[in-house]
Parts: structure tokens; sequence; C-alpha cells
């Protein structure tokens, strides 16, 4: 019954019927009309509620924190929310909370990575463990690790920053990892011998090293982990270069997914005056942004305590960096998103997650829980993207 109304109907009118529902109403849609399932499923209407016009009320947030199960070893937790314009406290659960049991991690939380979204895509990973998830659909692909190959007893790797993306030339996703391979003497001490750069394809489905020219060039640089974003096609990470030993300057490493080339980008001159510096790469208002605040510490003094957001207003054009907002006096261990772009959410000192209100001023206390450098927040929007599998051999997208 369902089919013949849905025939009866322009096939414009249903698209723009169906565009403004949520997937998980669409989802219920391919169960009884076999007419919608093959428009849902189309390549022409994934992209179509991709690129939808969409307000603030279909932003949500998804939440990845720890939990101790026993001693020293934490379980990963993925918790859905969507908000309330009219109160900034306010985060609705929008379904039950996720146990990804594929990251199993100690209390070293400093390669946690979570990436995106990239066309609705998000990647999680950690030193070992790479997972693609789709927060729409609850659809995952759990990614083959890359085999540390070729070098002797005595080397080791040191994975020192990773990255997710889609080159939209080769119309294909590729994960990248940046890691030092080093030896020890004879007294122990790790002596760095190379870089190497490892990228993940989706559409062949294995791992391929960079070439060592292009990779050679990373041999003065140093990324700060937890830094990066994908943004225009690239991967970004916020990197000091070294010369002699000493930092040279502060910078934005990036990595172009289609020609797989690095090169950087300048950051404001003003920022090279705060001492210590640490740094997260945002959206905010489509815009590259740049957080910038000092490390944390026990006591910051009140010259020090303070967070400078920065937007590039034109992308790659150093004399567009604009200082957008300055935070005073509150204490910031870990920025985490800028959501819905003006409630830009942090871990505190104390360990709590805030919010602090770009356009009231106003900071809350959230009653969000877990290990607390455990947290990490991206904002996202619904959509219907697949996670790409090549053949029989690949392994499964699942659906948690």
């Amino acid at each position: 019954m369902a089919d013949g109304i849905m025939k009866k109907l322009n096939e414009d009118v249903v698209i723009y019927i169906l565009l403004r529902l949520a997937v998980k109403s669409l989802l219920r849609f391919n169960c009884i009309s076999k007419t919608c399932y093959s428009l849902i499923k189309s390549s022409t209407f994934v992209y179509l509620y991709l690129n939808r016009t969409t307000t603030s009320k279909d932003e949500f947030i998804l939440f990845k924190h720890c939990f101790e199960y026993e001693r020293n070893m934490h379980k990963t937790i993925l918790s859905f929310f969507s908000g309330d314009d009219d109160d900034d406290d306010y985060f609705n659960p929008i379904v039950q909370d996720l146990d990804v049991t594929h990251l199993k991690t100690n209390n070293n939380y400093n390669m946690d990575q979570f990436i995106g979204p990239c066309n609705g895509l998000i990647a999680m990973m950690d030193s070992v463990t790479t997972i693609l998830i789709n927060p729409s659909t609850r659809n995952y692909r759990l990614l083959p690790p890359d085999q540390f190959i070729g070098c002797q007893e005595d080397h080791y790797r040191s994975i020192q920053n990773v990255g997710f993306g889609y080159d939209s030339i080769a119309n294909d996703y590729k994960v990248i990892r940046i890691s030092k391979i080093y030896m020890t003497d004879r007294d122990d001490y790790p002596e760095e011998m190379d870089r190497i750069v490892d990228i993940y394809d989706l559409s062949v489905d294995c791992w391929r090293k960079l070439d060592r020219d292009v990779v050679q060039q990373l041999s003065t640089f140093y990324c700060a982990s937890s830094s990066q974003m994908f943004y225009r096609g690239i991967c970004h990470w916020f990197a000091s270069q070294y010369i002699k030993g000493e930092i040279d300057e502060y910078l934005i490493l990036c990595f172009e997914m289609s020609t797989e080339i690095f090169h950087s980008l300048k950051i404001p001159e003003p920022c090279y005056l705060m001492y210590g510096p640490s740094c997260k790469l945002m959206l905010l208002q489509d815009s590259l942004a740049l957080i910038y605040h000092p490390y944390s510490e026990p006591v910051i003094p009140d010259e020090k305590d303070l967070i400078n957001i920065w937007i590039m207003k034109d992308y790659n054009v150093y004399e567009s960096w604009t200082k957008k907002y300055t935070i005073r006096g509150h204490q910031i261990d870990f920025p985490l998103a800028i959501w819905k772009g003006y409630l830009f959410l942090y871990q505190s000192g104390s360990g709590s997650m805030m919010s602090y209100n770009l356009n009231s001023n106003v900071v809350k206390e959230l009653s969000f829980h877990g290990v607390p450098k455990s947290f990490r927040v991206i904002g996202y929007k619904d959509s219907l993207t697949s996670i790409p599998r090549e053949n029989e051999h690949t392994t499964h997208v699942q659906k948690f």
C-alpha cells in the first residue's frame, strides 16, 4: 500500500518530503516501501541529504568518555546528545550509550583521537585501532591495523599523529599515521632514526608507506597530539619546528589528501608572545579557527590566564587571521569543541566538563562524567553516508 501511494507522487515531491526527515525516520521508510528504499539508498539522495539546508536544531553532539572497569584499564563509551537553544546546559540523550569494545585503553589518552565529521563519517583512533563510524546510522567498520615491519629488533615505533579525510579526486577516504622510528643505544636511551608516514586507502583496503622524499621534510617538525582537523580536503595539525634542537617557530602542518604533499600555514604573530602554548584547531563560522591557551598549571598568573580564539577568514591568507574572542579567568585543561557556532565546550583544570557561551559570556558546569583526560567531543549533523567496503575479504561494516 505504501509503495502504491509513493508511486503516485511526483519524485521531486517525495525527495522534498524525505529531505526534511531525520535519519531515524528515513531508516523506517526502508522497511515499508521498496520505492523509498531505492531512493534513499541512491547516491543522488545521499548527496542531497548531506548538503541539505539545516539549522542549529539539526546539530548533535557525539561525546566520547572512558570509565575504569578494572585497575588501570578503561572502556570507551559513546554518548549521543541533542541540545536546546534556550538552555545551554541542557543536553538531551537521543539514543542509549554505546560501549566501544574495540577500544580498551590504559591511563594514556594522548593518542585517543576523534576526527571528523568528514561527509558524516567520524574516525576514532588510538595507537593501534581505527574505527570509522556514521553516528546517524550507527554503522561502523574496524579497519585492519598497519603492520610495522622491516626494522631491526632494537628499533621501535612511536606514532606521533594521525589523520582522516576524503580525497575528492580519487573519491576515496584515507587514514594517515605519522610515526617516529627509534633505536635504543647501549644505555637504553632512545635515539630518533627515521620518520615514516603510513596511509590506508579504503578503496583498496590496505596500508602503504608514503615516499621517503616526501616524508623527509618532516624531520624538523613536532605535532601536538589531539590537535588535528580535516578541512578543505586537507589534514591540519598544530606543530612546532625545531632548528638545532630549539623551537624555531609554531605553525600549522598540512597534508593534502589528493596530492599527498605536506606544507604549512603561519599562525598569528601575537601567539608567539604567550609562554607555553597549547593549541586546538576547530571550525568556527565555517573558517579555520585556532584556540590558543597556556599549558595547564596548578597556578596560572593573571597575565597568562586567558584564551584567544583566532579565525582565518580567508583560507591560506595569513593577513586574514583575526582575533575573534578573548576569554579570561577560566583555567582550561583541554578545549573540546565549539558547538552551534557559539558554545565553547572544554575540560577545566579541575577535570569538569564546562560550557562557555561566546555570545553571553555565561559559564556552566555540565553533568558529563568519566575519566577527565579521556573526554572528546564532536558536533555532527544527520547523514546517510555509507562506510566504503571493497570486497568480501574486507572487514565488515557492522552496526552498534
